[in-house]
């Protein structure tokens, strides 16, 4: 059962931080739950929520400033960390880009990546966990993310669609076999054999779709002052992909937003609100 860290009043619900003991990753997993008020009793939609590079799971509940339209809703909001902490792995911490802060929401292949990083079915592991410990409904489940994480939420709900009802991103990592942050990522953990990749790739995945995943739509924003948009991101390359699939997708591009929170908070409410009309 996961251990209560501590817990903060928060526009008339609760914010709360956990540990629990993983089985898919092999050590203490932190997350972060916001609580609406009201929720005893009840059954509400889930949002999970998968940060980017070097984030915690602190990060989106500090900056992001989901929280007060999360309590108007009825949305209850959970955040994991972005990889294993402590695993003792030569080498996890010489990089910002890859190993602790950097899990890219895989399960890694190679050794000694493989026995503790793996983040992929941590997210699945998790949404299991907030099922059975917190009062959420299962037949709605979205999820969203932001850079590496908009790639790991695309990629969870394009692999999942019957447990992810709803999913968006901001500034995703759109096309990661592409770029350089994705390469070295699926280099280290997954090895040299791109057909192990493209299982992580959401543009691969998309466009080997024989029809939409999500007739309902998908959401993504995008800041055009963005310095990681032209060699990391690669947004119209999903685009292009939904489009072939007849997946309707909102690719919304914004000039003079950049890659971080500030881009975040200025949009946030959209997708909270685009989730709720589509969990119900």
């Amino acid at each position: 059962m996961p251990e209560l860290l501590n817990e903060h009043a928060c526009f008339g619900g609760v914010q709360r931080f956990y540990c629990v003991d993983s089985e898919t990753i092999g050590l203490p997993m932190r997350y972060s739950v916001y609580l609406p008020p009201d929720s005893e009793g009840k059954r509400l939609p889930v949002l999970i929520y998968l940060a980017g590079l070097t984030c915690t799971e602190e990060t989106f509940m500090a900056k992001a400033g989901a929280q007060r339209v999360a309590a108007e809703l009825g949305l209850i909001l959970v955040a994991p960390d972005t990889s294993p902490r402590g695993a003792g792995v030569p080498g996890e911490t010489d990089s910002w880009d890859f190993g602790a802060g950097a899990g890219f929401y895989v399960d890694a292949l190679q050794q000694p990546w493989a026995r503790h990083y793996r983040m992929y079915s941590h997210i699945l592991e998790l949404r299991e966990l907030v099922l059975a410990t917190l009062p959420a409904d299962p037949e709605r489940v979205g999820i969203f993310g932001h850079s590496m994480g908009g790639h790991g939420a695309l990629v969870m709900a394009l692999r999942n669609p019957d447990i992810f009802r709803s999913v968006s991103a901001f500034a995703p990592i759109a096309a990661p076999m592409r770029c350089p942050w994705g390469q070295k990522a699926f280099d280290g953990y997954l090895g040299p054999d791109q057909a192990a990749w493209r299982s992580y790739d959401a543009t691969e995945l998309m466009s080997a779709m024989e029809a939409a995943p999500f007739p309902g739509g998908i959401l993504v924003d995008q800041g055009l002052a963005d310095k990681f948009l032209a060699e990391q991101l690669y947004p119209e390359a999903f685009e292009q992909a939904c489009a072939r699939v007849g997946q309707p997708l909102q690719l919304r591009r914004h000039a003079g937003y950049d890659h971080g929170y500030y881009f975040i908070s200025s949009y946030i409410e959209d997708h909270l609100r685009f989730h709720h009309r589509q969990l119900g």
